[in-house]
């Protein structure tokens, strides 16, 4: 079983609005459910690749507002979990 949200992260969640909240943690179940391959299907989570930066790292949509951002490791574990606010797409 992968451990998706690590304890530091989870503290952090507690602190966003529920919804969010609610959205990523479902998120991390159908995760651990169905690995990370199969959720990349779904249009629904907007998973992408993200560039600059950040590149190595993907995004999923949260709300129009939040982004969650992950690295995975060649095995398909999730590997880090971030929750940013983002305004006109700078993240």
């Amino acid at each position: 079983m992968n451990k998706v949200i690590f304890d530091k992260a989870k503290k952090d969640i507690d602190k966003l609005p529920s919804y969010i909240s609610r959205k990523l943690l479902k998120w991390a179940e159908e995760v651990e459910m169905f690995g990370i391959m199969e959720l990349r299907k779904y249009s629904g989570y907007h998973d992408e690749p993200l560039k600059g930066f950040r590149k190595g790292q993907r995004s999923i949509r949260l709300s129009s507002a939040y982004r969650a951002i992950y690295t995975e490791r060649p095995s398909g574990e999730i590997d880090f979990i971030i929750v940013i606010e983002v305004n006109k797409h700078k993240y």
